[in-house]
């Protein structure tokens, strides 16, 4: 028997919605009974409660009205600081004090392996830098991560198939950043915990980060969500959308007289999606 599925939507409010962002919550209505709205708005030096009001405006305009009451991501610092306690008690994190001129030189330097930066600074200077008061960000330690998790996968919907976890690309990703205290990746994958996600629909741009998430999911033994990445929305010259992307802003075709269904019509073609439950049934049973 079918479950209900529930997805989600998670704009940050750094800019405008544009077409590419509709998309993605036209998707997630498509998919999902009912999708829930939260907005990624944890990045205090970007995001704007004015941002955060349009996208509310924007989407209830084009009649993609979500479920229940919205969620922010700044209502939930409690929940990742707790995340991030427990990878510290794990020991698989390490501060990185860094700057931001250092990490770029470590990064340019010729790699023959993943970038591990708890041994780029002498410990005498880590621990200078620590009694002067300078946060730290916070990196997992990956290989011992993946040796600790085992064996894992994630669920890969538009493929039909479950894919194994690759972090070579990666290196110790960044789990919480110096300025805000967590990252895009520890949060999301609280949030999804949080809001019973089970069916995480979002762009292609965004699918190689899935491999972190469930890295971070089994660590945290939070529950796993199947993925669907859906194509991204483009200009005439085939360069994916923008927040810079004024002339596809959401708000300035309502401004030039664009009513909901005209803008609809702009977006991609959804036939994909008429099987993506199917398939999220099978690998999911």
């Amino acid at each position: 028997m079918a479950h209900q599925v529930k997805t989600r939507f998670a704009p940050s409010p750094t800019g405008q919605l544009h077409l590419g962002h509709a998309f993605s919550a036209l998707v997630a209505a498509r998919l999902g009974d009912g999708y829930h709205l939260r907005i990624d708005d944890v990045d205090h030096t970007r995001c704007r409660p004015e941002f955060t009001t349009q996208i509310y405006e924007d989407l209830s305009f084009l009649g993609l009205d979500w479920t229940g009451e919205p969620t922010l991501q700044s209502y939930r610092l409690a929940a990742y600081a707790d995340a991030l306690r427990q990878l510290q008690d794990m020991d698989l994190v390490y501060p990185c004090y860094l700057t931001r001129a250092e990490l770029a030189a470590v990064l340019s330097a010729p790699q023959e392996a993943p970038l591990a930066t708890d041994t780029a600074l002498p410990r005498d200077e880590q621990a200078r830098r620590a009694e002067q008061g300078i946060a730290p960000a916070w990196r997992l330690r990956t290989d011992e991560a993946l040796r600790r998790a085992g064996e894992i996968s994630w669920i890969d919907v538009r493929a039909g198939t479950s894919r194994p976890v690759d972090m070579t690309p990666h290196g110790d990703v960044v789990v919480a950043r110096r300025d805000i205290g967590t990252s895009y990746h520890l949060s999301v994958v609280i949030d999804d915990a949080m809001d019973g996600v089970n069916l995480v629909t979002r762009g292609a741009d965004l699918e190689d980060s899935t491999a972190v998430h469930r890295l971070l999911q089994a660590l945290l033994g939070l529950p796993t969500p199947a993925y669907y990445h859906h194509d991204l929305v483009r200009d005439a010259g085939g360069t994916r959308l923008a927040k810079r992307s004024q002339s596809q802003a959401i708000r300035e075709l309502r401004a030039n007289g664009l009513g909901a269904t005209d803008i609809l019509s702009r977006m991609p073609d959804l036939t994909e999606t008429d099987h993506i439950l199917a398939i999220y049934e099978k690998l999911t049973n």
